[in-house]
């Protein structure tokens, strides 16, 4: 996988095959930041299924002040080790946790968080209700799932697309 922008534009991120990763393609990478913006300067990110890292490593490409990466999988989260290693990223920060157990410990805000799931294993309807308390005043929270979603009370989809079997969508949650 290729890193698509900011100052490791080019640069080949490595993973290892495992059966729910699932490698955010690169149009919908290119779609999603320019959504976002190109220059996610300061910004804290939150990657919740970090997988290959194509989310993460791009935002922290991107100028991303802060990228927290949570992987489960032991080989996938030491590849992301060695990526971090190797991109000297030190605005990335690793957890190798389950999401709903780093959800329901971690206190931070954030301003950007990528959700990206193993699909058929219904996560979005399980998360989604625990992310309004992670959520920063305009953050922004990308989705990718394998059907069109209903999104739960207080969520607004602001931007949407689909790639193959991908559906990407951009939402906000209405702080109250």
């Amino acid at each position: 996988m290729r890193i698509i922008g900011g100052q490791w534009r080019s640069r080949i991120v490595r993973f290892p095959h495992a059966p729910s990763l699932r490698p955010t393609p690169e149009r919908l990478r290119e779609t999603l930041f320019n959504w976002l913006g190109q220059d996610l300067t300061g910004k804290v990110c939150l990657d919740l299924f970090a997988g290959s890292g194509a989310l993460g490593f791009e935002a922290a490409s991107r100028g991303a002040g802060q990228v927290v990466m949570v992987e489960h999988d032991v080989a996938v989260h030491r590849a992301l080790l060695a990526t971090q290693t190797a991109l000297a990223a030190g605005q990335v920060e690793l957890h190798r946790t389950d999401a709903i157990g780093f959800l329901n410990t971690d206190v931070r805000r954030y301003d950007i968080v990528f959700l990206d799931p193993p699909f058929r294993l219904g996560w979005p309807a399980r998360l989604l209700p625990l992310l309004p308390v992670r959520l920063g005043p305009e953050a922004r929270v990308y989705l990718e799932a394998e059907q069109p979603l209903v999104m739960p009370e207080g969520f607004e989809v602001l931007k949407q697309t689909r790639a193959g079997q991908v559906h990407g969508l951009l939402i906000k949650y209405r702080q109250s």
